[in-house]
């Protein structure tokens, strides 16, 4: 990315669905159900827009969606909310566009009065960049739950708390 790239960070629109998922796949870290999954969350956030559970944010470089989060309000809870996924494209990795989603994604949590942001991630080695990537961005690992998604597959969970 140089200084002349147009980017812009903005909720998902409807047309961007098929790009959401490309994202998701080319990242090579997600399984079928996985990429179905998000597949699912970002048809049911662009057919009930705000009434939906799920929201979604793109980063646009030039145009094309090369990164995404997807969030939401944890039920049953006072002001906490999910980040469910975050995601950037092979050619976008290590170049802040995750870093730029993270910031977008917190300030967008703290318009809707949202004030902890809890995620859960895999401890998989697979997954050990996006362990360093919370570490380094002011989210505490709050548990580890071994064997969580499978044998040897455990849950990990970090929370940041969000001041206004």
């Amino acid at each position: 990315m140089n200084s002349t790239d147009k980017i812009e960070i903005g909720a998902t629109r409807a047309d961007e669905v098929e790009q959401i998922v490309s994202v998701t796949r080319a990242a090579q870290v997600f399984d079928a159900e996985e990429i179905a999954a998000v597949q699912e969350l970002v048809d049911d956030y662009v057919a009930k827009g705000d009434a939906s559970t799920y929201r979604f944010l793109s980063y646009r470089l030039d145009g094309r969606i090369v990164g995404y989060t997807c969030y939401g309000k944890r039920s049953l809870t006072d002001s906490t909310f999910d980040l469910y996924w975050i995601c950037s494209a092979p050619s976008a990795q290590r170049k802040g566009v995750g870093y730029a989603l993270l910031q977008q994604t917190e300030q967008e949590i703290r318009a809707l009065g949202g004030r902890l942001l809890i995620v859960e991630t895999s401890s998989s080695p697979e997954y050990e960049s996006a362990r360093r990537f919370y570490d380094s961005h002011g989210y505490r690992r709050e548990a580890v739950i071994q064997d969580f998604y499978a044998e040897g597959d455990g849950l990990v969970l970090y929370s940041k708390k969000l001041n206004p």
